[in-house]
């Protein structure tokens, strides 16, 4: 009794110190305070493994825990990103009735009138690279940030809670639908507390308001109702994934094995391109529709915004992503090294161009040739598939590994999660006055990741020749 009474306060006091990480995070912290960020970020992942390792089969304490995490950041300004400002700014423009794809931030102040409040504010907050550029927020995502203009007033700080609560939402629907996709796989529950309680998710979604979890929500209900049979909800679902971020996008080549075979009459051991070759028509069918849907949805999204200059606008946006911006890489790091010693100067808009190519090839290859007709395939093949792409990119800001790190959990890889680990030595780019990446750190973080993958698997591969 006295020892089960002293186990209980040592969980306590941890749980505590987890939600004093969490404070110190959100209320006393300057980004450029690297020691004290990647020490308070350690210290907090340490805790949260110890918990969900001692806590792992009571659902409702660790629930309770993420709650509580999420709201100590409630009424704190983010503080380790920027893009709060211009997501305010989109909304505002939306409250009064303007499309916020027509014009940059600095357009505006050339125009003389800015028709919104705090606009100086604002301004000043996103920084002149965000001033310069039309926005790249497709129509869902922007939706969220219209409620926070409409509701908010002429308040930043109410801005923000109105979307931290929505970024909060979306992580309780992950967390209920999560659930309920572990068991469909027969894995254990408790692994989705690997992303409910992942301080990785708690600082950069709820802290950070990066809204990669409202777009994993309608993705995972996607797959959920996908493997229930609901393929247009499915797809519908999907679309709308898409219209809040465009990741979502790369990963529909690789539902092709799934689609064919999914609830095929066939015999229940048939291969995606027997199925193909016996019964074409009904095969090509099942991927039309659900095709067509997605990007139908996802179009259709744009409606209330087009105009002539829509397109052009935002694919500029987007292209800045590939041709321009560089942060924390890998491969392309590599690649602009080589180019240095060749050419002696900076590759990037070459590279830009050829990496997506490489991408698209290695889905390609994942879409056709690895095994994906049944719902563990299809979940390991989609992270794969996800984390190939981040380490071919050009800007990979830690809030990206949000994806993989989700879809992990419903796999046997456990690499995405050392992953939202280690990103957060990328931080070390940020000083005072400017910023500078540190190498080396950018090569411990993709050696770790690289070389745990490796190990797992090969883990894998001989777990499954013993079975």
């Amino acid at each position: 009794m006295l020892e089960t009474l002293k186990v209980y306060k040592i969980q306590i006091v941890m749980a505590v110190t987890l939600l004093g990480f969490y404070a110190a995070f959100a209320y006393d912290l300057e980004r450029y305070d690297f020691i004290r960020l990647i020490s308070l970020y350690a210290g907090a992942f340490f805790l949260s493994y110890k918990l969900i390792q001692s806590f792992k089969f009571n659902v409702k304490i660790l629930l309770i825990l993420g709650i509580a995490a999420r709201l100590v950041f409630l009424i704190a300004l983010p503080n380790l990103s920027q893009d709060y400002f211009r997501f305010l700014w989109d909304g505002r423009l939306l409250a009064e009735g303007l499309n916020p794809y027509l014009n940059t931030p600095d357009q505006w102040v050339a125009l003389g009138e800015i028709p919104i409040a705090q606009a100086q504010d604002l301004l000043n907050g996103m920084g002149a690279i965000s001033r310069q550029h039309y926005s790249n927020y497709p129509p869902v995502n922007q939706f969220f940030f219209w409620l926070s203009g409409i509701l908010s007033g002429n308040a930043i700080l109410g801005g923000v809670i109105l979307l931290r609560i929505c970024c909060i939402a979306a992580d309780l629907g992950i967390f209920w639908i999560g659930r309920k996709l572990l068991k469909k796989l027969k894995l254990p529950e408790h692994q989705i507390f690997w992303y409910f309680l992942n301080p990785f998710i708690i600082i950069e979604l709820t802290g950070n308001l990066h809204f990669e979890g409202v777009m994993l929500f309608f993705l995972l209900a996607s797959l959920y109702l996908l493997f229930r049979g609901n393929w247009f909800w499915s797809a519908f679902l999907m679309g709308l994934s898409i219209a809040v971020k465009l990741l979502p996008l790369l990963m529909l080549p690789l539902f092709f094995q799934y689609l064919i075979t999914a609830h095929s009459k066939t015999e229940e051991n048939s291969k995606p391109f027997t199925i193909l070759a016996e019964q074409p028509l009904q095969s090509l069918w099942k991927l039309f529709r659900y095709y067509v849907v997605v990007i139908g949805v996802f179009i259709l999204s744009f409606t209330p915004f087009f105009t002539e200059e829509l397109i052009a606008h935002f694919s500029q946006t987007i292209g800045l992503w590939f041709q321009k911006f560089e942060f924390n890489a890998s491969v392309y790091y590599i690649i602009r090294w080589i180019g240095y010693q060749i050419k002696g100067y900076n590759i990037i808009a070459t590279a830009g161009k050829l990496l997506p190519i490489v991408v698209f090839a290695g889905l390609m290859l994942l879409a056709l040739f690895r095994k994906s007709d049944r719902k563990q395939h299809l979940m390991s093949t989609l992270l794969l598939g996800t984390s190939l792409y981040f380490l071919c990119a050009t800007t990979v800001h830690p809030w990206y590994i949000t994806t993989p790190l989700l879809l992990s959990i419903f796999t046997r890889f456990r690499f995405a999660i050392v992953w939202s680990l280690v990103v957060f030595l990328s931080y070390s780019a940020y000083k005072i006055d400017r910023v500078e990446e540190n190498f080396w750190l950018v090569a411990v973080e993709y050696l770790v990741v690289l070389g745990f993958f490796i190990w797992e698997f090969y883990r894998n591969n001989l777990l499954e020749k013993t079975r």
